[in-house]
């Protein structure tokens, strides 16, 4: 049971620090490489010593490299004003990770259309 909680405990210091930073980004940074960035998910170690932030951008995965370098850049800044709004023993360092299953998505998605589309060249479809 208390092993139940702890995981709990976790995933909700995940999303806490998942609904922080994305506002720290959105509010307080002012760098054009980062305007972009989706916050898709948080990942913490059992010890609360690391957090993976999962993210992904409109700006797509050609401009990830500078994206990963203004987050990067930010991530002291980003740590610090963390550790004023959240309240844990331990606060993590940040890893930046672009997260490609968006992309992914969209991408089958289009290859199932596009085959939809040669298997019914003229528009018409069965019913």
């Amino acid at each position: 049971m208390n092993h139940q909680r702890g995981f709990a405990r976790s995933e909700r210091v995940a999303e806490q620090i998942r609904r922080e930073l994305a506002e720290l980004i959105r509010l307080e940074l002012k760098d054009p490489r980062i305007s972009l960035v989706t916050l898709t998910d948080v990942e913490v170690t059992p010890d609360y010593a690391h957090a993976k932030v999962f993210f992904t951008s409109l700006s797509g995965i050609e401009h990830h490299a500078e994206l990963l370098a203004g987050l990067h850049h930010a991530s002291g800044f980003l740590r610090h004003e963390l550790g004023r709004r959240i309240r844990i023993h331990t606060l993590p360092e940040l890893h930046f990770v672009y997260d490609e299953s968006v992309e992914r998505g969209t991408r089958l998605s289009q290859l199932i259309d596009a085959a939809v589309r040669s298997d019914h060249p003229d528009g018409e479809t069965r019913e």
